[in-house]
């Protein structure tokens, strides 16, 4: 990761954090499943583990991925916490925008796998994996 990145969601984590109204303490740092060095290494600008980055998410209330969608020039999803049940989190992305997601990362998973399919049965492909994805309640 280049500095810059890290700084990038340093600055949208730092700004996040204000206004949530959080203290960056061990009490928060606990309740979100990890430590208070931890919390500040991001806020400071410094890399963390990986895995540690969903655990930033959710004590910013922030859908999983969010700190890694910073780090990779995009924007975090806030979740509105009201909506959330029993530690899920509720993106405010449309079902719609969803299901574009899904569709873009199975063909370029196709594509990456596959020889010989056209690119209508790639899109076939893709289309029918999400009205899958969909109807088992995962997307």
């Amino acid at each position: 990761m280049a500095p810059s990145d890290l700084e990038r969601l340093a600055a949208a984590a730092r700004k996040r954090r204000r206004d949530l109204g959080l203290a960056l303490n061990d009490a928060n740092a606990k309740a979100g499943g990890t430590s208070k060095g931890t919390w500040q290494r991001v806020e400071k600008g410094e890399a963390i583990r990986p895995t540690n980055y969903v655990k930033i998410d959710g004590l910013l209330q922030w859908a999983p991925g969010s700190c890694m969608a910073i780090l990779e020039g995009g924007q975090p999803v806030p979740v509105d916490p009201s909506r959330a049940e029993r530690g899920t989190v509720v993106s405010e992305l449309s079902p719609e925008m969803h299901d574009a997601e899904a569709r873009d990362v199975i063909q370029l998973a196709v594509v990456a796998t596959t020889d010989g399919l056209t690119s209508e049965e790639i899109r076939a492909l893709s289309a029918r994996a999400v009205q899958d994805l969909r109807a088992a309640g995962l997307i």
